[in-house]
């Protein structure tokens, strides 16, 4: 019944499209990292330096965030849609003709970081369509977009082996440019929204506590799923010997469970409850991640890694059911603020992997203070769920 309800509301083209925006931008955000194995061998960097340059995207990603969610409350999803896409095609077509050095190489992966600012994007042209009681489902269908990382993961590898690194950036302009042209066809706004207000209007949402818990919650789920996304092709080539297509195909393997049940996140959360969905799967994820910390073999590690980043899908669609519910006026900004603060988190886990691998010699210590980023998570909902059961009208009307 609930999801005969769901078909029949909304506006289907705009949440198809705000899917397949978010499926190719995030395609190529995690590109360098799907290729940081080849691109490092070429420049020869050791591992804390590979770590940081498929960080590096990421980061971007985190500060245009931000801006882009403003822009997306002033000017509308579509056209912030179409202004950042037209952006991107640049550091691909940079990828492809050039970028030799490990300077060239860090520019270009700070400014892939503009597909990052794709989820500022898609989760409010979708979620705007849809009410309360369906805007989980429908912001973790727009998210599953993230299933684009599945796409590079098992694809650019093998496709590099054959034209090279740069020639895969030059693929990736195809779909690139082919989704652009649909966005601009066929996408909407939906109907209500806000009138633009002065900017200050906008940062006034950061002072509301209630934002600053969603972004610290955002920061382990989705930090550590695109972090690990990008880091799991050095992971398996540089831990366990496998080759770079070998490594690919088993990241894409892992990456997949996330991002198939991010919308099954939102659909949960829709039914259970936001917090309590969250509770339960940072609570595995952060025990998976200890785990894997005690560095069993590749064929458990994987496994492990397949079960923490379905957990991290599913917490991903849970914390985006919590936020049009509590604000829906300034959906732009604070779909940017949270998913920035997501991002930043995403900065954070392959650098401190890659680091901590150079100086201990073991990945062991990287997965251990993840792990405990989420056990930090967790206490921290568990501090709040009180206050995250009133009403979100309450919520707003303290200043939370």
């Amino acid at each position: 019944m609930r999801l005969t309800s769901f078909l029949k509301s909304g506006h289907w083209p705009s949440l198809l499209l705000s899917f397949l925006y978010f499926d190719v931008s995030f395609m190529i955000w995690l590109l360098l990292g799907v290729l940081g194995v080849h691109v490092a061998g070429e420049l020869g960097l050791d591992a804390g330096r590979k770590g940081l340059l498929v960080a590096l995207p990421i980061l971007g990603g985190s500060i245009v965030r931000i801006p882009m969610g403003i822009l997306v409350d002033r000017i509308g999803a579509k056209r912030s849609g179409i202004l950042g896409q037209l952006v991107v095609l640049i550091p691909l077509a940079w990828g492809w003709l050039g970028a030799g050095s490990i300077g060239q190489v860090t520019a270009l992966a700070l400014l892939l970081g503009v597909a990052g600012g794709s989820f500022a994007v898609a989760l409010p042209l979708a979620g705007r369509w849809y009410p309360p009681e369906h805007q989980g489902l429908a912001m973790g269908i727009a998210g599953a977009g993230n299933s684009g990382t599945v796409l590079t993961a098992l694809f650019a590898p093998r496709l590099a082996e054959v034209v090279g690194w740069r020639g895969v950036f030059g693929w990736a302009l195809v779909p690139a440019a082919l989704t652009l042209v649909l966005f601009v066809l066929f996408a909407s706004e939906a109907p209500g929204r806000a009138a633009p207000r002065p900017l200050r209007a906008y940062l006034g949402v950061w002072k509301k506590r209630d934002l600053t818990r969603l972004c610290a919650l955002y920061a382990f789920t989705f930090g550590g799923f695109v972090g690990l996304a990008s880091f799991l092709v050095i992971l398996f080539h540089d831990q366990f010997g496998m080759s770079k297509v070998t490594a690919g195909s088993w990241a894409a393997v892992c990456v997949l469970a996330g991002s198939v049940l991010r919308p099954v996140g939102g659909l949960l959360a829709d039914r259970f409850g936001g917090q309590r969905v969250l509770a339960a799967v940072i609570f595995l994820a952060s025990l998976t991640l200890g785990v894997i910390a005690l560095r069993p073999p590749a064929g458990p590690t994987i496994a492990l890694l397949f079960a923490t980043m379905g957990c991290l899908g599913l917490g991903n669609g849970s914390v985006f059911q919590l936020v049009p519910q509590r604000f829906h006026d300034d959906l732009g900004a604070v779909t940017g603020t949270v998913g920035a603060v997501g991002g930043l988190g995403g900065f954070f886990v392959p650098s401190v992997l890659g680091i901590l691998r150079e100086v201990t010699g073991s990945h062991a210590a990287g997965f251990f203070f993840v792990s405990l980023a989420g056990a930090y998570a967790l206490t921290l909902l568990a501090y709040q769920s009180e206050r995250w059961r009133r009403a979100p009208e309450a919520i707003e009307a303290s200043g939370g």
